[in-house]
């Protein structure tokens, strides 16, 4: 019997596309499950339509679609389905991981206190509130901090503060976020020490609560804040041998302190000169479209590793093409609406580079970090090792001219 995946997703997704062709791939059949908000749901032919935070809808939308073609696993493609998942699966006896895990790898002060627990190196943290009394609060605080939100992704929120006058503005500034994401009220965060270090993001896939390493991509511009805007990954890693052992070995101890036992797994850490430090956890797979630098085998994405374990089908090798690859997401300079764009042909024109996409549509406004959740788009390289691969991909974003026009409404708010 042809197995069937339900792919949790949300209208905006990146990774929806790359999952989709990746199912065609390899033969299996897939069912869309779209978050969309309880008054905008409606029947659709082709997408089953949820409210991921109206548990109970959800879940009985789901135990129907499984009465009437029986699911084989259910694949979250973003952060967002990642508790629904785990929560169903539990539910209708499909392999998955615990709620508990799942919970714990999308809410950061949970996972925080696990990683504490299991000593896990990981920043110092505290749970504070935009309740507090800020300015007293700023006299209790070790600097630099960093503030950051329990659940967004993507650096979104993210704000370093070196002293408490910036600390008053970064929670003021978060708090307004929120207010838009959330809904005006109490709205609780973490204040964490600040790490110093070298970045490098880990990309996996847990079997059986063991972590196999699939990447390892260096961050070489330096994320030092105040905004923690990511752009360049390059992989494979150009730490030494025994630096990439250790963040192998911190990533596994992170995932079992959590819980973790299968699935996708994104893991963001920093490097000083006392070893690796856990930044972020995450059940799911790279962000963006930059799983495109990532080729298995003969020619296998990494979406099709993931649904091959979702579906129990065989993965025939996680080795990784020889080449080396990288991408870069194009930074939003301001905030604005896009007008034009100049450069791409001289951009696709650069030794190395396979691809550029904008993904950024003209007359879009523009939000960059840390209110924003996207970028201009992204730039895709491979070359004979690391360096030519970072080179070409700065050659290529040196190409780019973009005319962004003030937008006065769309200003952040600075507190």
């Amino acid at each position: 019997m042809q197995p069937h995946l339900l792919l949790l997703t949300t209208p905006s997704s990146y990774r929806l596309p790359a999952f989709l062709d990746a199912a065609r791939r390899i033969d299996v059949q897939i069912t869309v499950a779209e978050d969309t908000p309880s008054e905008l749901i409606r029947p659709l032919p082709t997408r089953l339509l949820i409210d991921f935070r109206d548990r109970e809808a959800a879940l009985k939308a789901i135990r129907d679609l499984h009465a009437v073609k029986p699911l084989t696993a259910i694949v979250p493609v973003d952060d967002s389905g990642v508790e629904l998942a785990a929560i169903v699966c539990a539910e209708l006896g499909l392999a998955f991981n615990r709620p508990a895990a799942a919970a714990a790898a999308r809410d950061k002060h949970l996972m925080r206190q696990l990683f504490a627990r299991a000593g896990v190196p990981s920043p110092a943290f505290r749970l504070c509130s935009t309740t507090d009394d800020l300015m007293a609060l700023s006299q209790t605080v070790r600097f630099p901090c960093v503030v950051k939100p329990l659940r967004l992704n993507g650096s979104r929120g993210v704000i370093r503060a070196d002293n408490p006058r910036q600390f008053v503005a970064a929670v003021r500034r978060l708090n307004a976020l929120l207010d838009r994401i959330e809904g005006i009220g109490k709205h609780e965060f973490l204040v964490e020490d600040f790490i110093p270090g070298f970045e490098i993001a880990l990309e996996g896939l847990i079997n059986n609560g063991e972590v196999q390493v699939l990447a390892l991509f260096d961050k070489p511009d330096p994320l030092d804040g105040p905004f923690f805007e990511e752009t360049i990954y390059v992989t494979p890693s150009r730490l030494p041998e025994a630096t990439q052992a250790a963040i192998r070995a911190v990533t596994a101890s992170a995932a079992q302190a959590i819980g973790l036992e299968r699935g996708p797994l994104h893991a963001e850490l920093r490097i000083n000169e006392r070893g690796p430090w856990m930044i972020e956890l995450a059940n799911r797979s790279i962000g963006g479209l930059c799983s495109r630098t990532l080729r298995f085998g003969t020619d296998a994405t990494l979406e099709e590793l993931i649904l091959r374990q979702a579906a129990g089908l065989p993965i025939d090798t996680l080795s990784r093409e020889g080449r080396a690859g990288g991408v870069m997401m194009i930074p939003i300079p301001q905030a604005g609406i896009l007008r034009a764009i100049d450069g791409v042909d001289e951009a696709r024109a650069i030794p190395g580079i396979e691809a550029v996409e904008i993904t950024a549509p003209l007359n879009y406004p523009l939000v960059p970090l840390p209110e924003g959740d996207s970028y201009l788009g992204f730039i895709f390289a491979r070359g004979s090792d690391p360096a030519t691969v970072e080179t070409a991909l700065r050659a290529a974003h040196a190409c780019l001219r973009f005319t962004i026009v003030p937008a006065i409404e769309l200003q952040p708010v600075t507190g």
